[in-house]
């Protein structure tokens, strides 16, 4: 039987127990026949317009990356009082653009201990992913087609049931490429770059499943168009804000940008995985990091900020915004906030150390997802035994109330003592064996004695005209 016979098989009974007796069953039927009514709009398209949507993305992508690569150097300029490019293009629009040309006609070296097949591979590895996870991104509403050249369709290339696993599953996949591109190098900091780079996909990966895993609570499904339609009327940004911010924190770390650019750290790994690239090679790596960062934004923007949907002010009083080709304009905006987001942290913080950054992945944010997580299904589930609000807040934020009690008595109790004075350290000699030497850390130089300055009398002098003249 094919695919699609198992579909109607499946829709047919979510339809018959719809219309039986049975509330639970009838309530979960009524959640498949509204899936399966979302994605019956997908998979009619003929091959030619399949085609030109496979092509509008990528041509997105690359134009975005283009564009992002500019303001953010504007905007890093703007915020450090400096010009940034001016010379190529007007007001230096064309910089990237000139970046990208002279990339390509640098030599293109092949380090000799490296592995060649590797080495060559990697930087693929790292950049088709980063297309292939942006085509389940709905522009545009399932329901409400468009017309492309007579023939009505969505703006979204795909959707399955299962669109955001294929999106988890693809940033993995990215992720391998910086692994590789450092093993293969064979060169001592790209292999420690690729390693901080597989530590800190599986830290912040279980993150953002979790709070991934709160948004299919509460839409019931894993589609993204079917996700995008559940916000209605209310935001999942505002309906769960510890997963929005676990999501924006964990989006960050996953697509190495600072604060946490670990794995090409120029202060400690010279340049990180990809020290011994050059040329398209190493163009590919960077076009990967920021297709991943307009990628984890378009994400950002379906899952928490209402996808194509028109933001409050609009979608109040003009009814067609969220209609026609309308919705392409407002994703495309809140995809452009996240990417001045990403530049907004580069120019701000500084970059973690590594202990920090574990730690911070580890014992904060995967603690925090979790309970969130847990909170999140208890309350959906007394919402759908008929609970009112009030219960709801009493039943569980009763139990969160008394487990912060508990902690904070914890560590009043177990609070540790004030260490004792330790006895004074000799004063340090740089000069002790001959030899200046720096002092260690926790040492510190003893003051250097200084002569009194002869400012005064200079000045006097020079008040009183005296003769400064050989001789004198």
């Amino acid at each position: 039987m094919s695919l699609a016979a198992l579909d109607v098989s499946a829709f047919d009974a979510a339809a018959s127990l719809l219309a039986s007796h049975d509330v639970t069953a009838s309530a979960a039927a009524a959640q498949e026949v509204a899936a399966y009514g979302t994605l019956g709009f997908f998979g009619r398209d003929p091959w030619w317009l399949v085609l030109l949507k496979a092509v509008f993305c990528f041509a997105f992508l690359v134009g975005t990356v283009l564009v992002a690569i500019v303001w953010e150097r504007k905007v890093v300029a703007w915020m450090q009082l400096r010009i940034g490019p001016n010379r190529h293009g007007p007001w230096g629009l064309l910089q990237s653009l000139a970046d990208g040309v002279k990339l390509a006609l640098k030599e293109d070296l092949v380090v000799k201990n490296a592995d060649k097949a590797v080495y060559i591979l990697a930087p693929i590895v790292c950049a088709i992913p980063a297309f292939m996870a942006f085509a389940v991104i709905p522009f545009g509403p399932a329901g409400d087609e468009v017309s492309i050249f007579g023939t009505r369709t969505p703006l979204q290339l795909t959707d399955f049931p299962v669109a955001l696993l294929y999106i988890l599953a693809t940033a993995s996949v990215g992720i391998y490429g910086i692994v590789l591109a450092g093993w293969s190098s064979g060169s001592t900091y790209p292999l420690l770059g690729g390693i901080r780079s597989s530590a800190q996909m599986i830290s912040y990966e279980i993150a953002m499943g979790l709070s991934f895993a709160a948004v299919f609570i509460y839409s019931g499904s894993m589609s993204t168009s079917e996700i995008v339609s559940s916000q209605q009327p209310t935001w999942f940004a505002v309906l769960l804000p510890v997963s929005f911010i676990v999501y924006i924190i964990a989006m960050v770390g996953e697509t190495n940008r600072a604060p946490f650019d670990l794995p090409e750290a120029e202060g400690e790994l010279v340049g990180g995985f990809n020290t011994e690239y050059s040329s398209l090679k190493f163009a590919m790596f960077m076009l990967a990091e920021y297709v991943n960062m307009v990628t984890v934004s378009a994400v950002a923007s379906t899952l928490f900020l209402g996808g194509w949907r028109a933001p409050w002010p609009v979608s109040t009083f003009w009814e067609g915004a969220n209609h026609g080709w309308w919705p392409m304009l407002w994703i495309i905006l809140k995809i452009q906030l996240l990417l001045f987001f990403f530049i907004w942290l580069r120019g701000t913080l500084p970059r973690l150390r590594y202990d920090q950054f574990m730690k911070l992945g580890w014992k904060v944010l995967i603690p925090v997802s979790l309970v969130w997580l847990v909170m999140v299904a208890s309350v959906r589930a007394l919402r759908n035994e008929g609970y009112e609000f009030g219960q709801v807040v009493l039943y569980v934020g009763a139990p969160v109330g008394v487990l912060l009690l508990l902690g904070l008595l914890r560590d009043v109790v177990q609070r540790k003592p004030e260490p004792e004075q330790a006895a004074p350290e000799p004063v340090f000699d740089p000069m002790a064996g001959g030899y200046p030497v720096p002092p260690l850390p926790g040492q510190q130089l003893p003051p250097v004695p200084r002569r009194r300055s002869r400012a005064p009398k200079q000045l006097q002098d020079a008040l009183n005209g005296a003769d400064h003249s050989e001789g004198s």
